[in-house]
């Protein structure tokens, strides 16, 4: 885990999210409390347990973007889940335990790709000779080879490796032989299903390993053969016990729409089946082993970030018990005009630079005027008060009726210059909002 400070932190969340100084510096504290419980000894730094957050706000604010580069930020695995999609156990829906098994398969990825990276300069080597194999089949030998004929391959062999390292050969075609072995999890997942571990790797095992030989391009044979090489260069033991350490220590879970399970219990009813998911909930966020086809991994110390809206129910009306395991409360703020004007200009990835770079690529350049910038900003607020309130999301479906039209022409528009005035904007937004109500349904 990088031991960035909680400030370092918020000025990293500051470059991308406007606003929320509250929600930055909560989440700052607890990414920084985790680095300091790991230089505790290790008789006491079990027994300290993370300041899980329980975000609350409107949608569009910034909830979700919080957590995800706050992850990206401390290289954490980090998974995004919604609270209604699981069930109490016994009814159809996912299993919650299988937030871990995610999460857990997310950190494998993560590890996997830095070993991998590590072996890069072996494993290019590797995939270099294979290709050559391919590209210049070795011919079938009777008897003792002829120097010279060897010396003439081998010095064919080097010309192409050089035209291979200038990419000059990335169209030539070679046959690729894989072994391709049913994904058993994604097809049960895809089928709502959702069974035991220990079953799904056992279904795994039964499975048949098809070899299948196809022709790639050696631009695409490329990366597949790296895999293959640095699988073997790599130990699959190494990558799994890693991994379970990094879920364990480092994970990030954050569980959107809590406030869809909150309420008080009733009988009968879809109540039942929320109070079940809380009840679910609850050990994993306390701290217990989940079984997984990897081995067994620990909740105590992942960062548990939960987030609603908290419309038509408050945090109170949850289990007491789960509110006593988010310890932290951030209330996010509605954003105003001011916020979508920062939201349009601030940012790394700003929607106008966003759309600059969109219209580059079909060489027509684009540039903005204040007074667009405002009117864009003024026109997103004003339909969130009128409609419905989708934060900064309304800006996305405001910026996309504005270049409409630019957009299907810029194809035809190769070397021009157009800026977006203030009158521009206004005029295509107010063709929209003449369709009927068109920001309305």
């Amino acid at each position: 885990m990088l031991s960035l400070t909680p400030k370092q932190i918020v000025i990293e969340l500051d470059k991308y999210i406007v606003g929320q100084a509250a929600a930055k510096r909560a989440v700052a504290i607890a990414v920084r409390n985790r680095w300091r419980r790991q230089q505790l000894p290790e008789a006491l730094s079990r027994d300290v347990a993370p300041k899980n957050i329980l975000m609350a706000g409107p949608t569009g604010v910034g909830k979700t973007e919080i957590a995800r580069r706050l992850a990206t930020l401390t290289g954490a695995p980090f998974i995004k889940v919604e609270a209604t999609k699981y069930t109490e156990v016994g009814y159809h829906g996912r299993d919650v335990e299988s937030m871990v098994r995610d999460l857990v398969e997310v950190s494998i990825a993560q590890i996997r790709a830095e070993l991998y990276d590590q072996v890069r300069d072996e494993g290019t080597r590797a995939v270099e000779n294979r290709l050559l194999d391919s590209l210049l089949p070795r011919p079938a030998s009777f008897g003792v080879a002829d120097p010279e004929d060897e010396a003439r391959r081998e010095r064919t062999r080097e010309k192409l490796l050089d035209q291979l390292r200038k990419g000059e050969l990335e169209e030539r075609e070679i046959e690729l032989s894989q072994e391709d072995k049913p994904n058993v999890a994604g097809m049960l997942g895809a089928a709502g299903m959702d069974l035991d571990p220990d079953m799904t790797s056992m279904f795994e095992r039964m499975m048949p390993t098809n070899r299948t030989t196809k022709r790639y391009t050696v631009r695409e044979a490329r990366q597949i053969i790296f895999s293959q090489e640095a699988e073997k260069l790599v130990d699959r033991d190494r990558i799994i016990r890693q991994a379970i350490y990094r879920a364990e220590q480092s994970g990030i879970i954050f569980i959107d729409e809590i406030d869809k399970i909150a309420g008080a219990e009733k009988s009968q009813g879809a109540d039942v089946s929320r109070q079940g998911v809380q009840r679910d909930l609850l050990p994993i966020v306390e701290g217990s082993t989940v079984v997984t086809k990897h081995g067994p991994v620990r909740t105590e110390h992942i960062l548990f970030i939960a987030a609603g809206a908290f419309h038509s129910a408050k945090p109170s009306d949850l289990m007491p018990e789960l509110q006593g395991r988010f310890p932290i409360r951030v209330e996010l703020q509605d954003l105003v005009q001011e916020d979508f004007v920062r939201i349009l200009t601030e940012p790394q990835n700003a929607l106008t630079t966003q759309q600059i770079e969109l219209m580059k690529s079909e060489n027509v350049h684009i540039s903005f005027t204040e007074d667009a910038v405002e009117m864009l900003a003024q026109f997103a607020f004003e339909q969130n008060k009128k409609v419905q309130n989708i934060g900064a999301r309304r800006l996305y479906t405001i910026m996309e009726k504005v270049f409409e039209q630019i957009s299907f022409d810029a194809p035809d528009l190769a070397g021009k210059s157009i800026t977006i005035t203030g009158s521009y904007v206004k005029q295509r937004l107010a063709e929209a909002e003449e369709k009927k109500g068109w920001f309305s349904f």
